[in-house]
């Protein structure tokens, strides 16, 4: 903090002219007005008018739309492999960093001190120990619980430890656009993606409320270059290194049955992108919609997508964290939009047992939609994040048990008892709805 204010243009006038003074309080509050917007308003514009429906989902010009639109295209031949929960997830992670033969990548929002932190900083130690081109992208915020001998030992190691967005006076502006992503590619053939972080959190079975539940998934095939493609285009801009070559890129034999197709957005470029692959899913949507919503707070465009797709028969589920939620803030905000979509027949359910961080679409059972990606504001329009499109009916199908059997655990919200929520509850909502652009 010391750094950031000795530029402040007012931080060194001890001495000067009542009129110098003032000059330089305004200008400082100009700059800190500008700094504001750039942080919290988003420099593209906004999608702002309703899509219309022009195919179901299952048709073809779907999938050839949302890789026109969004960039790359779905590429065939992958094969998706769901992983729930730490004790599934973090073994196959740590085996494939010390299987790894030339490169590994990895990029995440969450990186905290704790025996499984420990575990990774060893692993990706001792790989770059053996020569290996090893390259770790932590978010500024993220991994400020992290403790510095980790990094101290990577380091040492050889392993390239770079944090996104530290705050300088050069980028003042991007303090509040943080990367959200989630991805480990191992030798440009293995990838993996999902919501989890590196923190005690994370580890066990869901089993009390310090183990919260979350799904990750394995993924093999020529996807995998689409996924080391948005890790490389964050490493490009933190060091203006550009990773290429077959250690990062080799040739991708197809490795399962499922198209699939991995995008990413920045409000550097690109912002809307997320909210728009979410629009023309629900807009596409005839039969379902399954979320696993770990930060439900819709804006008005998205929450009439939802609204015109119960309207046509969609049938409509949302699991999102109960009792145990890591921000009350959130919460109360995504309460104050569910009104509309239970009187119209959705059905909300909040999840009992722990914290709920899945991240997680199903549309008309052939659709999944995977990734750091909130249902909210700032995964649509702040944060750097990326997702990972599988069309195939049997991953789908797998994915649905597993959503029904988190709602097992869950309570369902009626209309009746969300109108009945108390006077102190709603003006909670109210207080919180009047951050939601920041959820």
């Amino acid at each position: 903090m010391a750094n950031l204010l000795t530029h402040w243009p007012f931080a060194n006038m001890r001495g000067a002219s009542p009129s110098i003074l003032v000059a330089g309080v305004v200008s400082g509050l100009c700059l800190l007005t500008g700094l504001l917007v750039a942080n919290f308003l988003g420099g593209e514009t906004k999608i702002e008018r309703r899509i219309e429906r022009l195919y179901p989902l299952d048709a073809p010009r779907f999938t050839h739309e949302l890789g026109v639109l969004l960039g790359p295209p779905f590429l065939q031949g992958n094969e998706v492999r769901a992983l729930l929960n730490g004790d599934e997830i973090f073994p196959p992670m740590l085996a494939a960093i010390g299987a790894a033969k030339v490169s590994i990548n990895f990029e995440t929002y969450i990186y905290w001190s704790g025996d499984i932190g420990r575990e990774f900083a060893l692993a990706l130690a001792e790989r770059a120990r053996q020569g290996l081109k090893v390259h770790v992208l932590l978010d500024w915020v993220g991994s400020a619980k992290m403790d510095d001998s980790l990094v101290a030992e990577m380091t040492q190691a050889g392993v390239q430890v770079r944090r996104f967005h530290p705050p300088h006076w050069s980028h003042l502006g991007r303090l509040n656009n943080r990367t959200h992503r989630k991805l480990l590619v191992i030798d440009g053939r293995l990838g993996f993606t999902g919501g989890v972080g590196v923190a005690p959190q994370w580890t066990g079975h869901a089993q009390d409320p310090t183990h919260w539940r979350d799904t990750h998934f394995e993924v093999l095939g020529p996807v995998v270059a689409q996924m080391q493609s948005v890790f490389i285009d964050n490493w490009i801009k933190v060091t203006g290194e550009v990773l290429h070559g077959p250690d990062y890129f080799p040739v991708l034999a197809p490795a399962g049955p499922a198209a699939a197709q991995m995008f990413s957005s920045s409000p550097s470029g690109g912002s809307e992108s997320m909210q728009l692959m979410y629009l023309l899913a629900l807009t596409a949507a005839s039969r379902s919609i399954d979320l696993s919503a770990a930060y439900f707070v819709p804006d008005p465009l998205t929450l009439k997508a939802l609204l015109a797709a119960l309207k046509r028969g969609v049938r409509l589920r949302i699991i999102v964290p109960g009792q145990h939620m890591d921000s009350e803030a959130v919460r109360s905000a995504s309460r104050a939009t569910w009104g509309p979509l239970l009187s119209a027949g959705a059905t909300i359910a909040e999840y009992g047992p722990t914290m709920y961080h899945c991240k997680l679409m199903i549309v008309d059972g052939l659709l999944t939609s995977v990734g750091s990606t909130n249902f909210d504001n700032r995964s649509f329009r702040l944060n750097d994040e990326a997702t990972l499109n599988i069309v195939d009916k049997g991953f789908a199908s797998a994915q649905t048990l597993a959503f029904e059997a988190d709602l097992a655990l869950a309570q369902r919200v009626s209309y009746a008892e969300w109108q009945a929520r108390p006077a102190r509850e709603r003006l909670g909502e109210w207080l919180a709805s009047l951050i939601g652009t920041q959820l």
